[in-house]
């Protein structure tokens, strides 16, 4: 049987990122081929181990996560560039990447980022597969920013959350793309199903060694007192929210102008930008939201054929 050929966008959004993973399980499950990916940020990550061959191992290394895990991970620094050096997430992925080139890749890729001195975005379509991955993730104030061949790299989902103009279009393709901005409030949070494994004393000395640093922080950067406590606000909650309404509002746009055949909605109420322990649920819950629009997209096919007879 001849495999649907299709052209794959995948979104930022943090650990939401993972629910990619459940959408190309079902696309390769159910006869689709994917042919070319655009990624920014988390979209990129997945989509770049997947395009390198590696998105089992990748699978399998995050359902071992659980918080403490994903505490260890976070290199803090204090630091006028990010308080994540990201070194220690690499350093882990990286086995997964290699130094593969993006031009040897089996499947068309492109990962997005953004030139912070010149205000532009930067479409990695060649080069090593781990730069581009790097650059694509630098979260503002939050990952330091990767600095390449001359330039100062940050985070793709500034300027293209949803890169639908990156992707290279395919014959006879579907046009797929996995929105992970959306604001709906009706996709509850997402909670771990599976027990936390136990872990040793010095992990968990690790784990109250970043509460204490995030206690400072606070100190440093303390919530408002005397208001409700809906009120509260701290500098996370205003960087965090400040960018998940920027991306929301610069997806709709790129939807809009180049509306893919089916979107997959995942809203930013499933989980937090940090919660990868939840690596299962997101996956499963990626292959619930496929499905569904999958099938509403099997219906406005059936629909628009009656009308036509």
């Amino acid at each position: 049987m001849t495999k649907q050929p299709v052209s794959l966008v995948l979104a930022s959004g943090g650990a939401r990122g993972i629910a990619h993973i459940g959408v190309i399980e079902e696309l390769e499950r159910q006869n689709f081929e994917i042919k070319a990916i655009s990624g920014t940020s988390m979209g990129a990550v997945v989509g770049g181990i997947y395009a390198a061959g590696h998105l089992q191992e990748y699978k399998e290394w995050l359902l071992k996560l659980d918080k403490l895990d994903v505490f260890r991970l976070m290199d803090f620094t204090i630091s006028s560039h990010g308080f994540i050096k990201g070194i220690r997430i690499f350093d882990e992925i990286e086995p997964f990447l290699g130094n593969i080139a993006i031009e040897d890749l089996p499947i068309s890729f492109s990962a997005v980022a953004v030139d912070l001195i010149k205000q532009k975005e930067v479409v990695f379509r060649n080069g090593k597969l781990k730069d581009a991955l790097r650059a694509s993730v630098s979260i503002p104030n939050v990952l330091e920013p990767y600095k390449h061949e001359g330039q100062i790299l940050i985070d793709g989902g500034i300027l293209n959350p949803i890169p639908l103009n990156r992707v290279e279009r395919q014959e006879n393709d579907l046009l797929i793309a996995v929105d992970l901005n959306a604001l709906d409030n009706n996709q509850p949070a997402l909670k771990r199903k599976q027990k936390t494994h136990k872990k040793k004393k010095k992990e968990i000395s690790t784990l109250l060694k970043r509460i204490e640093f995030k206690e400072q922080w606070e100190r440093l950067f303390p919530k408002e007192k005397g208001e409700p406590e809906e009120l509260k606000i701290g500098y996370f909650d205003i960087m965090d929210s400040s960018f998940d309404m920027m991306q929301n509002q610069i997806s709709k746009f790129s939807i809009e102008k180049y509306p893919p055949d089916i979107l997959i909605s995942i809203s930013k109420t499933v989980c937090g930008t940090f919660d990868f322990h939840l690596a299962n649920e997101l996956i499963e819950f990626g292959k619930e939201k496929f499905n569904k629009s999958l099938k509403e997209y099997d219906q406005k096919i059936i629909r628009k054929y009656k009308n036509t007879v």
